[in-house]
């Protein structure tokens, strides 16, 4: 069975830094902002959930048991962690009829805290960006001064945009399902299943590509032949590469012992897109409290906070659940 190393190469340095990660919910805490205000008329319910060691897929279904609709009828902007405490917006398309109580939805994990009406069901990637405040506990270093010039650096100049692993499933199961699929041609009925399996195929591949620039030191540098305006990286699909010259020649070394992969996505269906190789936290803030590292930072859509934290230290993660993504 093949096997898929996550240990991506970090832009600064090894680390000498260790702490204990999301030991408990409230360490981890995630609103969601979809960048537009609901228009309050339309076929969809919008509800704005709080929610506290609940994952976003059992919470959908709770909202569709309650409203008596077909789970796919519930949409999510993205998926948000389990073990933490996270607020997001759901969508239930329900153009007929009388809404339930949604009050009902309350519980000791779930509290509704919002609801409005729109034209449009939430689909994956629909919101602006998460705000993100997490705590970082008993952190150990041998020098706190040089700890908070990395922090500096990494909050002010950004971290390599990597996927994350919770996208890639525990011990990089994900990927093992995309190799069957791309290669060995399995068949999923899920094409939900399906398409995440694939996701997690094109991801790795665009870390490879990331992963090969940070090691040459130029993740951050404009290379000729990018066709963005900051330094990318592609997210494999049918059609000609967008890049050209000095980076395609690069990009097609890096890729070239993944041909069957790139050919598999491109029959699968994706088309062609880059992904920008710089991720930079916005609204960034830090502090000590005591001997914990507090951290608050605003990502877009798509971006993933373990890409920062595992540029600053070494994390036990207390919680197992790897396989929800945080976007």
């Amino acid at each position: 069975m093949t096997e898929f190393s996550l240990d991506f190469p970090r832009a600064y340095g090894e680390l000498n830094v260790s702490a204990i990660f999301r030991d408990q919910p409230e360490d981890f805490k995630v609103d969601e902002d979809l960048g537009f205000e609901p228009l309050g008329t339309g076929e969809h319910v919008f509800l704005q959930i709080l929610k506290r060691g609940e994952n976003t897929a059992w919470v959908a279904g709770k909202i569709a048991e309650l409203a008596k609709v077909n789970i796919n009828d519930v949409g999510y902007a993205g998926r948000k962690d389990r073990h933490a405490v996270t607020t997001q917006w759901f969508s239930v398309y329900m153009p007929k009829g009388i809404e339930p109580d949604w009050i009902l939805l309350n519980s000791d994990t779930i509290y509704v805290i919002r609801v409005a009406r729109h034209q449009q069901k939430l689909r994956r990637g629909d919101h602006r960006q998460n705000y993100f405040v997490i705590r970082l506990r008993d952190l150990q270093t041998d020098s706190r001064p040089v700890l908070e010039q990395k922090i500096h650096q990494v909050l002010t100049l950004g971290v390599p945009n990597y996927f994350g692993e919770q996208r890639f499933g525990f011990n990089g199961n994900n990927l093992i399902e995309a190799d069957a699929i791309l290669v060995g041609g399995k068949r999923y009925k899920d094409k939900q299943k399906r398409g995440l399996m694939l996701s997690a195929g094109r991801s790795y591949l665009f870390n490879q590509v990331l992963a090969a620039r940070v090691v040459a030191g130029n993740w951050c540098d404009l290379v000729s032949g990018d066709p963005e305006p900051q330094s990318s990286g592609p997210l494999w699909g049918r059609g000609r590469s967008l890049a050209s010259d000095e980076l395609l020649a690069f990009e097609q070394t890096v890729l070239a012992d993944w041909q069957q992969w790139c050919d598999g996505l491109e029959h699968a269906g994706l088309s062609q897109e880059r992904r920008p190789l710089r991720l930079l936290p916005a609204n960034a803030q830090w502090r000590w409290i005591e001997n914990d590292l507090e951290l608050s930072f605003s990502l877009a859509a798509g971006e993933f906070a373990t890409a920062v934290l595992r540029e600053l230290a070494q994390l036990t993660n207390r919680s197992q659940d790897s396989l929800i993504e945080l976007e």
